[in-house]
């Protein structure tokens, strides 16, 4: 980046991404700033690089995608609401998939970020806060699905993953169960912590205790959840239901049971999250967490466009949509 703009950023007191909207006369901006950035630029007498302005200024109506597995169906749809919402609006995508591999993801970062693509959209990332902020201070506009970063040039969408897992707690907890165990997704996952953090307050709440063995991890998929569920029954630590991060781990966890002979719900409870289509035709059907994945996807690309385009931002940059608990067979006897 330009080292006189960033001294023009500092003197304004204002990030390098806001002068250079200043310089390319966006309407993003508020007046009031914008007249101390051009303050600024006079009294250090900056004069920004006029072929450098021209190749930033170059659009190739492209959004750029990294999602961590698009083979998993929540993935999947979100990607069809990016895709969906990108053809109306005249743009094309380019979906890399990063195989839950870090390395992968950032290699991807690096390949997109050439100007190839006017903006990026990642999917649960596994990059740090400070990465994707220090991408963003490069004028790159970014969004990000399933994960929340204050920033001029970075937009978000995602679910209330503590609220609504203290949601499938109260619920299980209301059918009278009062061990009940966790199968968590990827440790290191936005996703995974928060509804862990939802687990726990909820039992917190319910003065429930906790017990570490009653957690395990499942890798947000199905063969995951199947023998994150066979540690659990082969603890010897007594539990009455389950509530798993994501469908895929809750269907593996469910033929588990079966596996094991364990009737599920009079037996065991379960829950899983994403309201994927096949949890209503297992037996018993799934009780689920309904994820808007469509409209994550479609919100978020909506969003990215319209700042592309140069339209007012919004005065809210991160938006939370929001899911609903389905209470099906597995986890209610009171339900068919």
């Amino acid at each position: 980046m330009d080292s006189k703009l960033i001294d023009v950023a500092k003197r304004a007191g204002v990030s390098p991404a806001t002068v250079s909207r200043v310089l390319n006369n966006s309407s993003l901006v508020n007046p009031k700033t914008a007249e101390r950035v051009l303050q600024a630029i006079e009294e250090l007498n900056y004069h920004p690089h006029a072929a450098a302005k021209h190749l930033r200024s170059q659009r190739t109506r492209t959004i750029g995608v990294i999602v961590q597995d698009i083979n998993v169906a929540y993935f999947s749809e979100i990607i069809k609401g990016v895709q969906n919402t990108a053809y109306r609006l005249g743009y094309k995508v380019i979906i890399c998939d990063s195989d839950n591999q870090p390395e992968k993801e950032r290699e991807y970062l690096g390949l997109l970020m050439n100007r190839t693509v006017d903006t990026l959209i990642l999917v649960a990332p596994s990059l740090s806060d400070e990465t994707l902020t220090e991408l963003a201070d490069k004028e790159q506009a970014i969004g990000l699905i399933g994960r929340r970063i204050e920033h001029d040039h970075i937009v978000c969408c995602l679910t209330d993953n503590i609220g609504f897992s203290a949601e499938v707690i109260g619920h299980l907890f209301e059918e009278g169960h009062r061990r009940i165990a966790y199968i968590n997704g990827y440790p290191e996952a936005v996703d995974s912590y928060e509804r862990l953090e939802g687990y726990m307050k909820a039992l917190k709440e319910r003065m429930l205790p906790f017990l570490p063995e009653l957690i395990e991890n499942g890798n947000f998929n199905e063969q995951g959840g199947y023998e994150a569920m066979r540690r659990l029954l082969g603890k010897g630590v007594p539990f009455t239901a389950v509530y798993a991060a994501n469908d895929e781990m809750a269907l593996g966890a469910h033929k588990a049971c079966l596996d094991a002979g364990i009737a599920i719900p009079r037996e065991m409870a379960l829950v899983g999250v994403d309201n994927n289509r096949i949890t209503q035709y297992v037996i018993p059907s799934l009780s689920t967490v309904d994820q808007p994945k469509f409209a994550l996807g479609a919100t978020l690309t909506e969003k990215l466009i319209r700042q592309l385009e140069g339209e007012p931002a919004d005065e809210e940059r991160v938006t939370i949509l929001e899911s609903k608990l389905i209470v099906r067979a597995s986890s209610s006897a009171r339900r068919p």
